[in-house]
């Protein structure tokens, strides 16, 4: 079959989200509003808080889409405006789909708050097909411990939603969606199979290595993604000689659908950017 052809890299941006914590934002930016189905892509740090000084993002409104926090190190705690608290732990993920809309707190925990340590996650944004943009708000919370892995020749993958190389993840998505951390020992090669016709992106994290196309090698820097539009292939990657590499692969089935968007709403239209604002304001999305 091969392998996937490249459609293009990005450098991920340094900016500031939340309450002021640092992240790593390929997209959305002014010149790349989104990848269908994936609207946002944020590295959280990793940053190293004293007791005291860490920082979160204090009560927000969402709908429209799905948050997936996928948390490295550090310890967070969850609330929202219907009652639903929980803790995402070293390892865990949360996959929280806002649908018709919620008000949402992701803070520090009072454990980590209180002895300090190193905050490092992702959180990404997934798009809900429009007509599922208004279900009921649903929580997908599993622990590091709960999440399958596979390993094959030297590489270490944690399989958080789809499939790969026989093992099948344990959390269910709106929109078919492939989700992988890979671990690549030095010098390990590997070929990630993917759905056809899946938009898929690549994001290193730790260290340097190389993807492989069709026609060329590309060697990678730390934060430097690299996006595949739909067709064929698997995703060949390279890890150098001397150390470890650590990627995300990131993919979805594109909705082809419009996208309408204000802060922490995404809709198809203005109009339901509106309502939603509306909503908001009344009342109707409740309070924490």
């Amino acid at each position: 079959m091969g392998f996937r052809r490249i459609t293009g890299t990005r450098i991920a941006e340094k900016t500031i989200e939340g309450g002021g914590f640092p992240v790593r934002r390929p997209f959305p930016v002014p010149q790349f509003s989104y990848w269908d189905p994936f609207l946002l892509l944020d590295e959280m740090g990793p940053v190293v808080y004293e007791p005291g000084k860490a920082i979160g993002a204090p009560d927000h409104p969402h709908r429209g889409f799905e948050t997936v926090t996928y948390l490295l190190s550090g310890e967070m705690e969850h609330r929202d405006s219907w009652g639903h608290a929980g803790k995402l732990k070293e390892g865990g993920i949360q996959w929280m789909t806002a649908g018709a809309g919620l008000v949402h707190s992701e803070l520090p925990s009072a454990d980590f708050q209180s002895r300090g340590g190193r905050m490092h996650g992702f959180q990404i944004w997934v798009n809900l097909p429009r007509d599922k943009k208004l279900i009921s708000p649903k929580y997908q919370e599993v622990d590091s411990s709960e999440l399958p892995v596979a390993e094959k020749d030297g590489v270490w993958a944690k399989v958080i939603a789809g499939e790969l190389w026989g093992t099948n993840a344990v959390i269910q998505t709106q929109t078919p969606i492939t989700f992988f951390h890979l671990k690549l020992s030095p010098g390990s090669y590997a070929e990630v199979p993917v759905p056809k016709d899946y938009n898929i992106l690549v994001y290193p994290f730790v260290g340097e290595g190389t993807v492989i196309d069709t026609d060329a090698e590309v060697d990678l820097v730390e934060g430097e993604t690299v996006f595949y539009q739909g067709g064929e292939g698997s995703i060949g990657l390279r890890a150098p000689e001397n150390y470890a590499w650590e990627i995300l692969i990131l993919g979805g089935q594109p909705l082809n659908e419009p996208v309408a968007r204000y802060g922490p709403f995404v809709m198809s239209t203005p109009q339901e950017i509106q309502q939603a604002f509306e909503d908001y304001s009344a009342g109707k999305m409740g309070t924490i």
